[in-house]
């Protein structure tokens, strides 16, 4: 019998969770089917696993629906869109209907997935509402217009309601020298920071404008946000190389939310609409600071550029709330 650290899962990486072979031989060697560290091993199977790997743990795990931070693996499953992991758990008898978080089960999230049609409906069981399939229609929507881009770095401001003019207007910011502008954006980082970070982007998108800077955080500084959300919300995200995605909320002219995590999963004691949300936009920062506050762009052109205008921001004072 395998005895000492990890329960017989020492060595046990991401990618070996694919590993049939191997998986199985530890199972029959002793391996510990329901704890892996602090952890479980089906859980993370069904987040990183072959269906294969998910099976063969179902048919030894005490219980298929065990939780873990206070979901199923069926959940992590359907979460992370690993619609293979996730039938194989529901053949192994998981409950895709049992609520988890916000009221939601994994089998109902599904119904706003890339396949709604993942677990038969049972009678009596409620289905998405007309909202919540609205919303999951525009997620899809915008996360297929915005594509794939490299995001690390970029600074955003999005707002709610008004239009590029106006967003400058209310700034009181000037247009920008366009030789220096075309230097900055060939190579941002030549350039002194506090220099910098007085030149951003503005762009009217559907629903409202972007403030953008691809080189830094200065459309998500609280002085810029409290500004452009007079009556209005805004939404900031800096895409920190160092630390991560950091988002924030203005609303009417008062910072509301500070040093959030866009693209993450909700918070604790979320709402149902916080549940549904941060799935839609899962790892996509800027799909989510789009959404929050209704834009609706087309494309990335609003965020990576060229945007409607460039303009300087004039001095003052941007950290005070």
């Amino acid at each position: 019998m395998v005895t000492g650290r990890n329960d017989g899962w020492a060595g046990v990486g991401w990618d070996s969770w694919k590993d049939y072979d191997d998986i199985r031989r530890r199972l029959d060697e002793g391996a510990d089917p329901d704890v892996w560290g602090t952890g479980r091993p089906l859980h993370r199977a069904a987040l990183f696993g072959s269906p294969e790997v998910v099976a063969e743990l179902a048919r030894r795990v005490t219980d298929v629906d065990a939780m873990e931070h206070g979901v199923t693996a069926l959940w992590e499953a359907v979460h992370a869109d690993r619609t293979e992991n996730a039938r194989a758990l529901a053949e192994a008898g998981a409950d895709p209907w049992r609520p988890l978080v916000g009221g939601w089960s994994a089998g109902r999230l599904s119904l706003a997935g890339p396949t709604p049609g993942l677990f038969p409906l049972p009678e009596g069981e409620r289905g998405l509402t007309d909202a919540e399939r609205a919303a999951a229609e525009e997620g899809r929507r915008l996360v297929a217009a915005l594509g794939r881009f490299h995001s690390e770095g970029i600074g955003l401001a999005c707002v709610a309601g008004i239009d590029a003019e106006e967003a400058i207007r209310r700034l009181e910011a000037t247009p920008a020298d366009g030789e220096q502008v075309d230097e900055l954006v060939e190579d941002p980082y030549s350039y002194d920071l506090d220099e910098s970070l007085a030149l951003v982007g503005v762009t009217t998108v559907p629903g409202g404008c972007v403030l953008t800077q691809p080189w830094g955080y200065a459309p998500s500084m609280p002085g810029v946000h409290t500004r452009l959300s007079v009556g209005t919300v805004s939404y900031g995200l800096y895409a920190n190389p160092k630390s991560g995605n950091q988002g924030s909320i203005a609303r009417d002219g008062v910072i509301e939310g500070w040093d959030l995590h866009p693209g993450g999963g909700p918070g604790p004691d979320p709402t149902p609409e916080e549940v549904l949300f941060s799935y839609l936009y899962r790892h996509n920062a800027v799909a989510y600071s789009c959404a929050y506050t209704g834009l609706r762009p087309t494309d990335a052109r609003a965020i990576v550029g060229p945007p409607d205008v460039w303009v300087e921001l004039p001095e003052r004072d941007y950290w005070s709330r």
